[in-house]
This record gives structure tokens, sequence and C-alpha cells, in this order.
């Protein structure tokens, strides 16, 4: 069984030790992980009962008034295709009538999954810098 919970505080670096990234060119760490999830506006992780373990994230971030942005999606392989991933999307979209915009990227081939859940293709732009996911701990970037 799969539990939802939005409490971060629940949740440990130990539990995102995983796989999570694959594919990514560098992985940010567990502590990394668990900063950006407690530090979202929202975020729900989906919680395999038997063992513990975080097998899917989402998070959002927002302004709290007319704006927010879903940056992070990911269900662990072994457990996609069970509904997880449309789940933890359900969840961090509810309440959305308050804002203006709810935005996310994503590559072209994911956009039909995304459609299925009410949403549009836009176009986008971004910025990106691989050596912030390697070499510093969360308490380095506190300033």
């Amino acid at each position: 069984m799969t539990q939802y919970t939005d409490d971060m505080n629940s949740i440990s670096e130990e539990q995102l030790r995983g796989g999570f990234f694959a594919g990514w060119p560098a992985a940010p760490s567990p502590e990394q992980h668990l900063a950006v999830l407690r530090g979202s506006y929202r975020a729900i992780v989906a919680v395999d009962e038997g063992n513990g373990q975080v097998v899917g994230f989402v998070n959002m971030i927002s302004d709290g008034v007319l704006t927010a942005f879903v940056p992070w999606l990911e269900v662990l392989p072994a457990h996609q295709s069970k509904g997880i991933g449309a789940e933890l999307m359900r969840r961090i979209l509810d309440g959305r009538e308050r804002f203006y915009s709810v935005d996310l990227m994503c590559d072209e081939p994911l956009q039909p999954y995304y459609k299925r859940m009410g949403m549009s293709p836009l176009t986008g732009m971004g910025l990106r810098n691989r050596a912030a996911l390697s070499g510093h701990s969360v308490s380095d970037l506190n300033m």
C-alpha cells in the first residue's frame, strides 16, 4: 500500500535514498532534496507502507496569491504505472482554483500525460546550472 503525506517534517533524508533523479547529470543529495521539499509552498510524498521508503514526490512553489509552479514530479521506476504520479498531481493541484496560473515544464513526450490532467502546452525558457547540484551542502547555501 502507498500512503501520501504533505508533512515534510515526518520525512527523513534516509527515506529519499533510492534512485530518484535517474538520468540527471548529477542528482541532488538527499539533504538537498529534503530541503527543497520542506522549502516548497506545498509538497506531497508517496511512501511505501511496507518499508517506509519514499517512492514518489511532487512539489509546488508559489507566491501564494496568483501563481504557482510545479517543478518536480517523480515516481521511482519500480512504482510507475500504478497511479501514484496521477494521485500526487491530483493532490498537489487540489485547490488550484485560487490561482490565476499553475505552470510546469516538461519534455514534449510527457505532454499527453499532463494534458489528461487538464493542462495545456506553453512556451517557456530557462537556465540550468548543473554545478549547483554537486559539491554544496544545504548549510553552505544558507546565507
